[in-house]
């Protein structure tokens, strides 16, 4: 970060989560937020992660904190390397254009590579894409041991394919393995399903992008300071024509869950805090009521700051910006993220008094500031 890093005082004394949603390749963008974190007092003590968010997560918990950003920057930058196809002479400037049309012809570098064409023909095929070279590069950059090791913990979502319920892989549960992080990423139909145990599983993105539920309502809870990291824009322009229609309907379909899970969880909190403190001030024959001990079970003295960090591109990037893994969009992304975590970090409206009547407070601190999108009737705010 430039300049001091913004230090956490020790009256403020909640605990750190990070939150990381599903993207494929927009995730870059997390590894900037992370690098920023990395910087001060802010670090996570707890990772939580969906798809592309599994992996930054489990980078993150499982190395040591001095190399965290160097084991994110050697994932990105290896799975972003060209496959195959070489890169075409720079004066013709369309390296970076082709990049979405390689991934999805070649693969990506450490990352997931196309079946052969015979697996279609036969019908042998589960996917469109083998992820077995996944595994080999979590093996070298994630510490397992240290993640079971219960240093920083890590969550990662999946959906159970045979009975379609969602699950969370969680070190304070488990031992976590890299099956646990490949199933979260494991989006149908381009990749295939992970088996874990005896059960197979899914990307948990199917359900829901965000992990954020999990994290506020473990139990036992304790108050936390949580940067959640969103991948999609919530707004945006009206489009113009069938590529602005095909980004900005991904966006909706992503980012409406996130903002639908954000804001009910921010309402249930608020009940919870509210329960407790009616509870506090109701007489002893009022609180023997079975009513009143039945709303009691709700309650909770905790409290929760949501801080939404969100990748808000001052250009549109087309429908397919989320497997556009070229190298430039990386470094870009990266930048980005890095950029709005310390100017978040810098305002840190999350010092502000709470009011007493809150559980929980969300903050977009960089809402007002986001530039607006060339391309379509609008600019973006969210």
């Amino acid at each position: 970060m430039n300049g001091a890093s913004p230090s956490k005082p020790a009256s403020y004394d909640k605990k750190v989560a990070l939150v990381l949603q599903g993207g494929g390749a927009l995730g870059s963008y997390q590894a900037g937020v992370y690098e920023a974190l990395s910087a001060t007092d802010y670090l996570p003590d707890w990772v939580a992660g969906i798809s592309i968010g599994a992996i930054n997560a489990a980078i993150i918990a499982g190395n040591a904190p001095e190399h965290r950003v160097a084991r994110l920057r050697q994932f990105w930058t290896e799975v972003t390397r060209p496959v195959f196809c070489p890169a075409l002479p720079a004066p013709l400037g369309i390296n970076e254009n082709l990049a979405p049309a390689k991934a999805l012809m070649f693969g990506q570098n450490g990352f997931f590579t196309p079946r052969p064409p015979l697996s279609f023909w036969l019908g042998e095929a589960p996917s469109f894409y083998d992820t077995s070279a996944l595994r080999s590069t979590l093996e070298r950059l994630v510490d397992f041991d240290r993640i079971n090791g219960g240093e920083t913990r890590l969550s990662v979502g999946s959906v159970n394919v045979a009975t379609g319920n969602f699950a969370y892989f969680d070190s304070a549960e488990m031992s976590i393995g890299p099956e646990h992080v490949m199933a979260s990423g494991a989006l149908p139909p381009g990749f295939p399903a992970v088996a874990v145990g005896d059960d197979f599983y899914w990307d948990g993105g199917l359900v829901s992008n965000t992990p954020l539920r999990y994290v506020v309502e473990y139990y036992p809870r304790r108050s936390r300071l949580i940067f959640q990291v969103d991948l999609f824009p919530a707004r945006g322009p009206v489009p113009e024509n069938l590529a602005e229609v095909a980004e900005r309907e991904k966006d909706i379909r992503f980012s409406s869950r996130t903002r639908a899970v954000t804001d009910l969880i921010r309402r249930e909190h608020d009940l919870r805090h509210n329960i407790n403190e009616l509870w506090e001030n109701l007489p002893p024959e009022l609180r023997a009521l079975p009513c009143a001990k039945t709303l009691y079970e709700f309650s909770c003295v905790t409290r929760m700051d949501i801080v939404n960090l969100i990748y808000r591109p001052a250009e549109s990037q087309g429908p397919t910006k989320d497997f556009d893994f070229g190298r430039e969009a990386m470094a870009a992304r990266w930048r980005a993220g890095l950029d709005d975590a310390c100017a978040t970090l810098t305002k840190a409206p999350w010092m502000e008094p709470m009011d007493p009547q809150e559980g929980a407070r969300t903050f977009d601190a960089l809402r007002d500031a986001a530039p607006p999108v060339r391309g379509g009737r609008g600019g973006r705010d969210g």
